[in-house]
């Protein structure tokens, strides 16, 4: 695995729609999926590498998403909105790391680090949020570490493969961040 260092955020560019491809319609039941919110029905589709590209090139990328790239190479991407209403100055933060191959690296927790940064340096965000669930403690720990508390666990209110699990949510203040 290539040093933290080199783990940068990034808009989208063509030699990332390939991976994006592969982990998004390619890949049979991918483990990303497993821990991003898998309580979810998943709407996976037979989306060949071509539609995929021009569906890509028809929708431009957003300032709302970034690529995780890792020595320039697409592992991951983070998303972001803002909760209603609009001027609120909440913002939900979203991560995934595809290949399981950079999971517990770090990376991770180092790409949410500069998302949020990133959010509160381009946004009026006063407060951030994430959410997940119980089952996703690598994902606690890492909003932990990089200074999320906890703000709300909702008991049991996810099913998933035969069990109930808690809705977690986490967030960060402007002024806790500075």
């Amino acid at each position: 695995m290539e040093a933290v260092s080199d783990l940068t955020l990034r808009p989208r560019l063509p030699q990332d729609l390939p991976p994006l491809h592969r982990w998004m319609h390619a890949e049979q039941s991918p483990e990303w999926q497993r821990w991003d919110g898998p309580y979810f029905p998943k709407s996976r589709s037979d989306l060949s590498l071509e539609a995929y590209t021009e569906r890509a090139a028809a929708h431009p990328w957003d300032t709302d998403q970034q690529i995780v790239a890792l020595g320039g190479q697409c592992i991951g991407s983070v998303s972001r909105y803002e909760e209603d209403p609009a001027g609120g100055g909440w913002f939900e933060l979203g991560i995934v790391i595809f290949d399981p191959a950079h999971w517990s690296g770090g990376l991770g927790t180092r790409a949410l680090r500069l998302w949020t940064a990133c959010t509160f340096s381009e946004t009026s965000a006063h407060v951030i949020t994430l959410s997940t669930w119980s089952g996703n403690q690598r994902m606690i720990r890492a909003a932990e570490r990089v200074g999320y508390r906890e703000c709300a666990r909702i008991p049991e209110a996810r099913v998933w493969d035969g069990q109930r699990w808690d809705s977690v949510k986490l967030a960060v203040l402007r002024r806790d961040w500075l």
